[in-house]
């Protein structure tokens, strides 16, 4: 797990997915959106992913393989690790940490991420050393995954960042679980904040004077959200999967909590103060 990761000013357009948690087939809807936009496009493009790949849903495996096909097809993308992929990776690698979280985990839907892989084994040792034999690239993705991704004024993660904290002392507690402290706060965080982890209500992305959240429930409600970044428009754009998985323009929900949205001044966005000192 890398801890935090940068992606050039060069990179002009970022595609940003919510949470897919076994959705293969809404996260390929998208996927092959990207591809259809991008093609033409002498854009430099980058997808990144927000995290929690896996669990609850049906197809975690084929999930897996999607996001190492994306970074392989747009070098410069980046997954986020989520709390749920976190539980994954540290299954995989034989973490003593996890034998107290283990039935939290496949309660959580880590049981539908091994019946995914389709092992015919019922011992978890067994199931782990099948894994890693058939499909080794799964651990190295989750082993090369980002807490968080920086990108000119944004900032990429699961759970979100702890106010007033540098994000070079972020903690890995915070980037993967964090909720309220996070949510509730009001007022500039640094950076624009893009993520995901805390399902949205109703199920569109939310935009405030800070964060951009887009966990739209896509395993509970079959709609996978995703912003394009576009630097040289200055712009944001919202996608998401619709009632028959195809993918289709969406207005974000403006939470306006006193000091505008960043969907109303999408400029600003993209020319926040910056360099030094960020927290």
């Amino acid at each position: 797990m890398i801890r935090a990761s940068h992606l050039p000013e060069a990179v002009e357009r970022i595609y940003a997915i919510g949470d897919v948690h076994g959705r293969a087939d809404l996260l390929a809807s998208i996927l092959r959106f990207v591809e259809a936009e991008t093609r033409e496009s002498d854009r430099r493009v980058a997808v990144v992913l927000l995290g929690d790949l896996v669990d609850r849903g049906p197809a975690s495996a084929d999930v897996l393989d999607l996001a190492i096909g994306a970074l392989a097809r747009w070098p410069d993308s980046r997954l986020c690790l989520g709390n749920h992929d976190d539980w994954m990776r540290r299954f995989l690698s034989g973490d003593p940490s996890l034998i107290d979280d283990a039935e939290t985990w496949l309660a959580q839907g880590g049981a539908e991420t091994l019946e995914s892989y389709g092992t015919g084994h019922e011992r978890l040792a067994d199931v782990r050393t099948a894994i890693l034999r058939d499909r080794p690239g799964h651990l190295t993705l989750f082993d090369t995954a980002s807490l968080l991704v920086t990108w000119r004024d944004f900032v990429f993660v699961h759970a979100g960042i702890a106010p007033g904290v540098p994000l070079d002392r972020q903690q890995v507690e915070d980037a993967l679980w964090i909720r309220r402290p996070f949510l509730d706060h009001v007022g500039p965080l640094g950076a624009v904040v893009v993520h995901g982890h805390t399902i949205q209500k109703p199920p569109r992305p939310h935009v405030t004077e800070n964060r951009i959240s887009l966990d739209t429930g896509a395993v509970f409600r079959s709609v996978l959200t995703m912003v394009e970044l576009d630097a040289p428009s200055a712009t944001m754009r919202f996608f998401a999967t619709g009632e028959r998985g195809e993918v289709e323009a969406v207005l974000p929900v403006h939470v306006d909590r006193g000091l505008g949205t960043l969907a109303q001044r999408q400029a600003d966005a993209f020319s926040m103060p910056n360099k030094k000192g960020r927290h």
